[in-house]
C-alpha cells in the first residue's frame, strides 16, 4: 500500500476526479486520514468502524462496543488484521456493510456524510448543548435499513460528527468513488533492502532451535508484541509488528490469532515480522528501535552465560499468571536489563496504551509523578538467589479467570500473595546496605521518566518534567515486570468486568509498592508522614486494610533534611542526573528571573517567560484552572512565520487514589495545578488556543483575571479553536506535524474523541 502517512497534511482540498480516475489509495484514504481517523481508529472507534485502512472500511460497523464495564463474560475478539480477513467472516461476527456492497440501497457511509452536510454549524460556534460529544456519548450505530429513523431523530449526528466537515471537493470524491463500486485498490508496501536484511536476521535469531533459544524468544515476543518496530536505516514511515505465524521464513505470514500473546498457539509456530498496514495513530504508536547493534546486544545479554533450560514452559493459566516462575531459567539480570534499556517503551506500554481508553488503570495513579528505577546491582531479586527463590511464588498476578462470582475470592488470594512478598522484601532489605544515590539506575536517558494522567489516558516522557510532584515511584524488576504482565500481556480489552476489576485492584498494589520503595530514600523519621499525606482520609482505610507496613527502620544514606525532603531530593536529583534529564524545565521550575529555555530568540524567550506565570500555581488562587480541560494545546505564532506548541496540562489533586470508585469524593479541586511544556504531551488534545506571540502576555493576564465562566468564555471566543472553526483540521493536524518535526518516528494522527465544546 502506498504510504499516505504524512501526505494528508497537504490535502486540505482534494481535487475532484471522475469516477473512472478515482483511486481509493490516492484520493479516498487521504480524506479519511484527514477528517475521520482522528475518531475512527483503535478499539474506541465509534461503532467499531475503523477508517485507517481499506480492511477497516470493508469490515464495516458493529453495534456492540468494545468498552463495556458491565459485561459479565468476555466477548468475542474483533481485532482488525487478526481475527478475520474477509468481509464474509466479519459479517458472521456481526459487522455490517457501510459501502453499499451488501444491499441495493445507498451506502451507509454516503448517507452519514450527506446528513453531516445538511445542517452545518456557524463558524467557530459552540455545539448545541444537547449534542453529546466525548466518551460518555452512547453510539447508536444504525444499520442501513435503520438510517431514515436515525436521521430524523438525530439531525446533527451526521459525519464527521460534531466537527467541521468535508469540503465540497472531498465529498464529491467520496460520493463518486462509492457510486463507482467503492473498489479498494491497494498493494502492501514492502520492506526496503536494509529493513529486509535486518528482519531476516531477527527472524533467524528468534526461530533458532534449542530449548534456551526457544524460551528467550518467547520472553522477547511477549515483551515486544505491541511494539511498532523501526529498523535503523529504514524508511521513516515503515514500522513492523512481531507476530506468531503458522508459516516459516520465506513464506507469506499467517498470523495466529490468540486472545492473549501468551496463550497456547496450538500448533507449531514461527516468530515473524509484518508491516503495520494501517494509518499510524499516535495513541497506539509505541515505538521500539531495532538495529544490528541491538540484535548483538540481545544475544550477548541472554545467551552469553552458560545457563541451562531443562524444559520449555507451557501456556496454562499458571504460566500466564507468574512470568517469574515461567521464565525462571533466563537470568533475571538479562530480563531486567533488557527492560531498563528501553524503559520509556515499557512504561508507555502500560501507562499510555494501546487500549485507547484506560480509566480502568489510570484512575489508580496520580495526575503527575516522576519514576525512577532501582539499579540492578542493588536489586536483591537479581543479586540474591535465595531471596529470589523465596519470593518468586508470591509474584503471580490475577486476571486469568473472569467469573464474577469468584472476584472477591480471587482478589483476596492475590492480595495475600503480594503482601506476603512485601513482608519478605521489607525484612531482607532492612538487612541490606543503606540506600544511596547509587541505588537509582542512571544507565541512559530513559532512567528518569515523567508521567501525566489526563482522566482516562496518560502519557510518558523522558526527563523530569513539571514542578516537584507529590509522589514519586522507584520501580525494581519485580514491580516493572508484574506491571507489564498485568496491564499489557495479560490484559484483555474484551474481558469481563471481573477481569477488569482484578486488573485495577492489583495495579493499586503496584502503585503502592512503587511509592513504598521510594520512601526508603527519604529520612526514616518522616516516611509515615509522607505516606499519610499520600493516603489522606479514606486512604487510611486502605493503609490498614490492604497494604503492609513500610520500612521505617533502615536509614537512608542520601543525607536529606527532614523538612522539604521531597523538594531537596528533587533538586539534588536534577543536579546529579543533569546529563540524563533530556528535557530541562525552567518554565515550571523557574528559580530565577529567566523562566525560559536556553538558545531561544528574544521573542520566543518572552513567550516562555510569560507562560511560566501559568505553571505550578494552585487553583485555590487561580480560578481559571476550574474551567480548563485536562490537556489544552497553546499554538504560538511567531513573527517570523514559525510557530511553537505548548501543552497546558491540568494536574488534578486527590486526597488519595486508592479506590476504584468515588474519585469525585476524593477530588481536591483547590490544589489543582497546571504544567506548561513546549511539546505535545498527550495523544488526546482537549482544546487548542491559537495565539500570536505578541498577544501571549495579554492571554496570560486574561487567564489570571478569570473569576467566572463568562470571563473564561471570552478567552475561548478570542483565541480558541472550536470544533466548528473553518480551519479546525489544519490546526489540529499541525500538532502532529509539530511532533514529526522534532521526533519523526513518534508522530501519528492524534485523537479528537476528547476534544471539548468550550
Amino acid at each position: 500500500m502506498k504510504r499516505w502517512y504524512w501526505a494528508f497534511l497537504g490535502l486540505l482540498c482534494s481535487p475532484w476526479v471522475s469516477a473512472s480516475q478515482s483511486s481509493y489509495s490516492q484520493d479516498i484514504q487521504p480524506i479519511f486520514t484527514q477528517k475521520c481517523v482522528a475518531c475512527h481508529a483503535c478499539y474506541d472507534s465509534p461503532c467499531q468502524l475503523n477508517l485507517g485502512s481499506g480492511e477497516g472500511l470493508e469490515r464495516g460497523a458493529h453495534k456492540e462496543p468494545i468498552y463495556n464495564g458491565r459485561r459479565k463474560a468476555s466477548q468475542q475478539t474483533t481485532r482488525l488484521f487478526v481475527d478475520a480477513h474477509k468481509s464474509e467472516t466479519w459479517r458472521e461476527k456481526g459487522f455490517f456493510d457501510v459501502l453499499g456492497k451488501d444491499q441495493a440501497q445507498a451506502a451507509l457511509l454516503a448517507q452519514m456524510l450527506a446528513l453531516g452536510r445538511q445542517q452545518p454549524f456557524a463558524p467557530n460556534s459552540r455545539l448545541p448543548d444537547d449534542l453529546a460529544i466525548g466518551l460518555a456519548r452512547k453510539d447508536q450505530c444504525p444499520q442501513p435499513r435503520e438510517f431514515a429513523q436515525y436521521a430524523q431523530n438525530n439531525p446533527h449526528s451526521g459525519m464527521p460528527y460534531g466537527v467541521t466537515g468535508l469540503t465540497n471537493a472531498e465529498h464529491a470524491s467520496i460520493e463518486q468513488w462509492l457510486q463507482a463500486g467503492a473498489q479498494i485498490d491497494w498493494q502492501p508496501w514492502t520492506a526496503n533492502a536494509v529493513e529486509q536484511q535486518q528482519i531476516e536476521q531477527w527472524e533467524s535469531f528468534l526461530n533458532a532451535p534449542g530449548a534456551r533459544e526457544s524460551i528467550v524468544s518467547r520472553w522477547l515476543f511477549e515483551h515486544l508484541f505491541i511494539a511498532h518496530m523501526h529498523f535503523s536505516g529504514g524508511e521513516p514511515a515503515h514500522f513492523f509488528r512481531l507476530v506468531r505465524s503458522r508459516t516459516p521464513m520465506g513464506e507469506p505470514v499467517k498470523e495466529i490469532a490468540t486472545r492473549r500473546p501468551n496463550d497456547d498457539p496450538g500448533i507449531s509456530m514461527y516468530y515473524r515480522m509484518v508491516p503495520v498496514a494501517d494509518v499510524i495513530v499516535h495513541k497506539t504508536h509505541i515505538t521500539y528501535a531495532m538495529s544490528p547493534a541491538k540484535l548483538e546486544h540481545v544475544k550477548l545479554l541472554f545467551l552469553s552465560d552458560n545457563w541451562r533450560a531443562d524444559k520449555v514452559p507451557g501456556y496454562g493459566a499458571f504460566s500466564r499468571s507468574n512470568p517469574f516462575e515461567t521464565f525462571a531459567m533466563i537470568p533475571a539480570q538479562a530480563r531486567y536489563q533488557f527492560m531498563l534499556d528501553d524503559a520509556e517503551y515499557f512504561l508507555r506500554s502500560f501507562i499510555r496504551g494501546p487500549v485507547c481508553r484506560g480509566q480502568i488503570a489510570t484512575d489508580v495513579i496520580r495526575d503527575h509523578f516522576w519514576t525512577f528505577f532501582q539499579d540492578p546491582q542493588h536489586d536483591l531479586y537479581l543479586t540474591d538467589p535465595d531471596y529470589r527463590r523465596t519470593v518468586t511464588p508470591f509474584l503471580a498476578v490475577p486476571g486469568q479467570f473472569d467469573d464474577i462470582r469468584n472476584l472477591l475470592k480471587i482478589w483476596g488470594r492475590y492480595k495475600d500473595k503480594r503482601n506476603a512478598y512485601e513482608d519478605v522484601r521489607r525484612q531482607h532489605y532492612s538487612h541490606a546496605e543503606r540506600p544511596d544515590w547509587s541505588h537509582i539506575w542512571s544507565g541512559n536517558d530513559q532512567a528518569l521518566l515523567s508521567v501525566f494522567r489526563q482522566h482516562d489516558s496518560a502519557s510518558v516522557r523522558k526527563g523530569l518534567i513539571g514542578d516537584v510532584p507529590q509522589t514519586m515511584w522507584l520501580m525494581d524488576f519485580p514491580l516493572l515486570e508484574r506491571t507489564y504482565y498485568q496491564l499489557v500481556v495479560n490484559f484483555d480489552v474484551f474481558g469481563s468486568v471481573s477481569h477488569q476489576a482484578q486488573t485495577r485492584l492489583y495495579f493499586d498494589l503496584i502503585r503502592n509498592g512503587s511509592e513504598v520503595n521510594f520512601l526508603r530514600l527519604m529520612p526514616r523519621d518522616i516516611r509515615y508522614d509522607l505516606l499519610n499525606d499520600w493516603y489522606q482520609k479514606s486512604g487510611q482505610i486502605k493503609l490498614w486494610l490492604d497494604y503492609t507496613e513500610i520500612d521505617d527502620k533502615t536509614k537512608s544514606a542520601l543525607g536529606l533534611p527532614k523538612r522539604n525532603s521531597m523538594r531537596v531530593f528533587a533538586k539534588r536529583a536534577l543536579q546529579r542526573f543533569d546529563g540524563l534529564n533530556a528535557r530541562p524545565d525552567p518554565i515550571n521550575r523557574c528559580r530565577s528571573a529567566h523562566c525560559y529555555r536556553e538558545g531561544l530568540s528574544p521573542e520566543a524567550a518572552a513567550v516562555e517567560h510569560s507562560l511560566a506565570r501559568l505553571g505550578s500555581r494552585p487553583a485555590a488562587g487561580f480560578k481559571v484552572i476550574d474551567y480548563l480541560p485536562e490537556a489544552s494545546m497553546l499554538r504560538i505564532e511567531l513573527s517570523d512565520g514559525q510557530r511553537e506548541v505548548y501543552s497546558l496540562l491540568r494536574n488534578r489533586a486527590h486526597s488519595n487514589v486508592a479506590f476504584m470508585l468515588g474519585e469525585s469524593l476524593r477530588y481536591q479541586s483547590g490544589l489543582d495545578t497546571l504544567t506548561v511544556y513546549p511539546e505535545v504531551l498527550s495523544s488526546y488534545p482537549n482544546f487548542i488556543f491559537n495565539i500570536k506571540a505578541a498577544e501571549v502576555a495579554r492571554f496570560v493576564r486574561a487567564m489570571e483575571q478569570v473569576k467566572d465562566e463568562a470571563a473564561f468564555r471570552k478567552i475561548v471566543e478570542h483565541w480558541g479553536i472550536r470544533r466548528t472553526h473553518p480551519q479546525f483540521w489544519q490546526y489540529f493536524h499541525d500538532l502532529s506535524e509539530h511532533i514529526r518535526e522534532r521526533e519523526p518516528l513518534e508522530a501519528g494522527v492524534l485523537d479528537m474523541n476528547r476534544y471539548e465544546n468550550l
